[in-house]
């Protein structure tokens, strides 16, 4: 047990290093509140995220939620994701904290 937080402890610590490579872009928060970490993604209800959508450095589009703290959430539909670089967006869906990824159901603009 305690060698699963650690591993969890360090990927969550490399997902979170990951998400400071954000380039600059406004501040927004989440509308709701994190789920438990008991909780499967399948299980979770879906969520509104707002945000604007960036590039990060390796290549993939992601929520930015927070510009000051340059943390957010990765989008599992990319292509979705793309057409609204740079814009403010709603983004509907569940998270996988494990993968601090949103699986996307869909994105309107704020």
């Amino acid at each position: 047990m305690k060698q699963r937080t650690v591993w969890l402890g360090l990927l969550l610590v490399a997902v979170m290093a990951g998400l400071l490579t954000f380039a600059p872009a406004v501040r927004a928060q989440s509308q709701s509140q994190p789920p438990t970490a008991q909780q499967e993604p399948s299980q979770q209800k879906g969520r509104t995220f707002v945000g604007e959508i960036v590039k990060a450095k390796n290549g993939q589009y992601a929520l930015l939620t927070d510009k000051q703290k340059g943390t957010g959430f990765y989008l599992d539909n990319q292509d979705k994701a793309k057409q609204y670089e740079g814009k403010d967006v709603k983004v509907m869906g569940t998270l996988d904290i494990a993968t601090n990824t949103i699986h996307v159901s869909d994105i309107l603009p704020a």
